[in-house]
């Protein structure tokens, strides 16, 4: 953490010294005022923080909330992670996509374990070495978790600072270092966690990308667009069509689904399960389930089709009991559908179940 005695201020394109100070003290007015309740800020613990970073990758709030909360009940240490089979972290995942993520905090909980006794270490410099955390990711945790005065730069602070200077956006390396020196000038010494969250709290909640809003923006005074920006179009999104068989059956006064495990070499959710691919959809038959389900760039339009037992067959393919699929590591897709059509219950109602 850098020091008050240690530090001169310095303006940055747009914002003088002065400035500075004042955006930072309504930025931690507001913050103090308007936060959003989140599980992961109740306490400042390094574990919780570096999980909650990780699941918030690529993934809206509001579907990390339940999933951090599962995610610690199942595994509420560093230990208790590194120990775990990875099917049970895998499943433990299920529904957050980019299941990559997963396997590399796995990973990184054992080599913690391993090379650091089980504690995470304190800067974003050490961090970095660790599997699965990039310098946005470690500069967020060793601010949040430890207190070291470094800039922390996602999307939403990205837009927030281009806004405040009038510049527009640059993808270029120089571009790039121009905002994190303008982001590193603004994080103060003391409590840059804090400073941190704010900043990504302001561009998520206010400063949007299409509408903000600068009628109750804390630095509106200081910002060089004033709800004049250029927000680049969204990607159009590829379409593509994929059917499945949903195939049930009863044994042992079970009830049983037929699945499917992905390949360990697929590019795609590898080793996860999923429902029977279906190449075309049965003659005459109406789907039992139609949704959508997007994947990075990709929208998927999805049917499904029951099948009798009897009837359906197909290579690679296991029944598995439906009592048991919370611990099952199934594709998002996959546990989405089996909860549309009552084969397992909701994620969030399991967990209230389990806690009474």
């Amino acid at each position: 953490m850098c020091a008050k005695r240690d530090r001169q201020e310095v303006a940055v394109p747009q914002l003088s010294v002065e400035e500075i100070i004042l955006f930072r003290r309504k930025l931690s007015a507001w913050y103090r005022r308007h936060a959003r309740v989140l599980p992961w800020r109740t306490t400042v613990e390094p574990y919780s923080t570096w999980l909650s970073e990780i699941m918030l990758q690529q993934t809206r709030v509001n579907a990390v909330i339940d999933h951090f909360n599962r995610f610690l009940k199942d595994f509420p240490t560093m230990l208790a992670l590194a120990l775990a089979d990875e099917d049970a972290v895998l499943a433990a995942w299920s529904g957050l996509g980019y299941y990559r993520r997963a396997r590399m905090l796995h990973r990184a909980a054992k080599f913690v374990v391993e090379e650091h006794e089980g504690e995470l270490p304190s800067t974003a410099a050490e961090l970095r070495r660790l599997p699965g955390i990039g310098e946005y990711t470690s500069s967020a945790i060793a601010s949040i978790a430890f207190g070291e005065c470094i800039a922390v730069v996602d999307g939403n602070v990205e837009r927030v600072l281009l806004r405040i200077a009038g510049r527009p956006e640059d993808k270029s390396a120089a571009g790039r270092a121009l905002i994190t020196q303008q982001a590193q000038a603004l994080v103060p010494a003391r409590k840059p966690g804090d400073h941190n969250q704010a900043m990504m709290e302001l561009g998520a909640t206010v400063c949007l990308p299409r509408g903000p809003l600068c009628v109750v923006c804390p630095v509106y005074e200081l910002c060089q667009t004033r709800g004049e920006h250029v927000t680049a179009p969204r990607k159009k999104l590829l379409s593509r069509l994929i059917r499945y068989g949903l195939v049930l059956r009863m044994r042992r006064g079970e009830q049983q689904v037929l699945l499917c495990r992905r390949a360990k070499t697929e590019s795609l959710m590898p080793n996860m399960y999923e429902l029977a691919p279906l190449e075309d959809a049965p003659e005459g038959e109406e789907p039992t389930l139609r949704l959508r389900h997007s994947i990075t760039s990709t929208n998927y339009y999805v049917e499904v089709f029951t099948f009798p037992s009897e009837t359906f067959s197909g290579d690679g393919l296991t029944w598995m009991r439906t009592s048991a699929l919370h611990r099952l590591p199934l594709t998002g897709l996959a546990r989405k559908i089996l909860e549309r059509t009552n084969v397992m219950p909701p994620a969030l109602n399991l967990l209230e179940k389990e806690s009474k």
